[in-house]
C-alpha cells in the first residue's frame, strides 16, 4: 500500500457536482493498493497514519499527531499511486490492484483509521473525484508498507 499523506486545513471531495465528505484540519490521504497488498499492511499504516507527528505545537516543531490535534482524515482511493512511467508516454497501472481486490482494502483501511477514534471522510470508490484541498504548509508525505 501506498499512502500521499497531505497535512491540511480543509479538503472535500465532490462527485458530479455533489459534495460527498469534506474536513476541517486534518489530513487527506490519498490511498493506492497494488496487486500483492494483503489485510497485513492495513493495521501499521493505519496506527502509523493516526500517530505521525506532523502537526505544529506550542513552538512551532512537529511534534503533534493527529490523535494529539483531534484532527480529521479524508481518505481518497487512487490506483493511479502505482502507475508505471518507466517505458513510453503512457503509463501502466498493471502494479495497481484490480478493484474487486483494492475496494475491500480500501473499506478495510477505512475502518481501522477510524477504530483510533478519528473522524473518516471517505471518497467514492472508482468515481470521478474532484478533490480540493488547502495544503497547511504544505507538508506532504509517502508512507510504504510491502
Amino acid at each position: 500500500m501506498k499512502l500521499v499523506v497531505q497535512r491540511v486545513s480543509k479538503a472535500s471531495v465532490t462527485v458530479e457536482n455533489k459534495l460527498i465528505s469534506s474536513i476541517n484540519q486534518g489530513l487527506l490521504v490519498l490511498v493506492g493498493i497494488s496487486n500483492t497488498d494483503t489485510i497485513e499492511q492495513i493495521g501499521w499504516l493505519a496506527k502509523k497514519l493516526v500517530n505521525l507527528r506532523i502537526f505544529e505545537d506550542e513552538n512551532g516543531k512537529m511534534n503533534l499527531s493527529l490523535l494529539d490535534i483531534k484532527g480529521e482524515v479524508l481518505l481518497v482511493s487512487q490506483f493511479t499511486l502505482y502507475a508505471d512511467c518507466s517505458r513510453g508516454r503512457r503509463p501502466d497501472f498493471l502494479k495497481a490492484a484490480h478493484p474487486t481486490i483494492a475496494e475491500p482494502l480500501y473499506d478495510q483501511f477505512c475502518e481501522e483509521v477510524a477504530f483510533y477514534g478519528v473522524r473518516v471522510g471517505k471518497g467514492v470508490f472508482g468515481a470521478d473525484m474532484k478533490v480540493e484541498l488547502l495544503n497547511d504548509g504544505p507538508v506532504t508525505i509517502i508512507l510504504e508498507r510491502d
